[in-house]
């Protein structure tokens, strides 16, 4: 039997990098999966290799920062696949980094529009499908920086803390629902998000890649399925036991 077989997963921010690892994965294990994103053609790329492997998954547009958005999105993705089992919170931007008395009302408010309250609208607006069908899971992605601090991107390190205690609360919530609320907390994975905050960085993307992989006593920075693993666990019953918990897969970054 596969790991997550018949249930019905939503996965934000879908469209690359980890989502689309966690998306893929979960199909190939059994999910019917809900890709959401705002970015249409590469979200839709995900679903074509999901159905091309004889998996399930469709796709809806979805700005996690626009309640009205969410709330209209997850009624249609309970519509469509009769159930919500699986909320998968990834969609999230890094922002500017600047120090904090550099940055403006607007770009942080931009961030904590995507990376906070895009968390609060999805899980408020899933919680009373899941309560109604008995259960679920609830996978918040944090970071190392929900955890510990650095001398960098103040807003996205806020926000991801922010995440870590929104995660604890809403597990004590509704544990009394059968609804398990988990936060993840990756180190530095190799995506878009990573690659393009490389950019700065005072040399070659290889020079930048060869920084980040110093920084984890493993001596390697992650890859998308290390998170989209660790997704699946917390979103299966292998995991009924587990709530309010942090789930940290970092190459031994915060063992120091």
């Amino acid at each position: 039997m596969k790991r997550v077989e018949n249930k019905v997963a939503i996965v934000t921010g879908g469209a690359m990098g980890i989502g689309k690892a966690a998306c893929l994965l979960l199909a190939e294990q059994g999910a019917l999966v809900a890709v959401t994103d705002i970015h249409e053609a590469k979200s839709q790329e995900t679903v074509a290799e999901i159905q091309a492997k004889g998996g399930k998954a469709a796709f809806w547009c979805l700005n996690t920062a626009k309640e009205s958005e969410v709330k209209e999105t997850i009624q249609a993705i309970d519509a469509h696949f009769g159930r919500i089992d699986i909320l998968v919170n990834n969609a999230g931007i890094s922002g500017v980094n600047k120090p904090t008395h550099e940055v403006s009302e607007q770009e942080w408010d931009a961030l904590m529009a995507v990376n906070v309250k895009g968390v609060f609208f999805c899980t408020k607006h899933v919680i009373p499908f899941m309560q109604k069908h008995g259960g679920g899971s609830i996978i918040n992605l944090s970071s190392i920086y929900g955890l510990v601090g650095a001398p960098d991107v103040p807003p996205y390190h806020a926000s991801k803390g922010a995440v870590r205690l929104m995660t604890k609360t809403d597990a004590l919530l509704y544990a009394k629902d059968k609804i398990r609320v988990n936060s993840i907390h990756p180190g530095f994975i190799w995506t878009p998000m990573v690659e393009n905050y490389g950019k700065n960085y005072p040399g070659s993307q290889e020079e930048f890649r060869k920084y980040a992989d110093s920084l984890h006593p493993l001596g390697h920075i992650g890859d998308p399925n290390d998170i989209a693993y660790g997704i699946l666990y917390l979103a299966s019953d292998e995991a009924k036991f587990i709530t309010g918990s942090e789930l940290i897969i970092d190459g031994g970054y915060t063992a120091r």
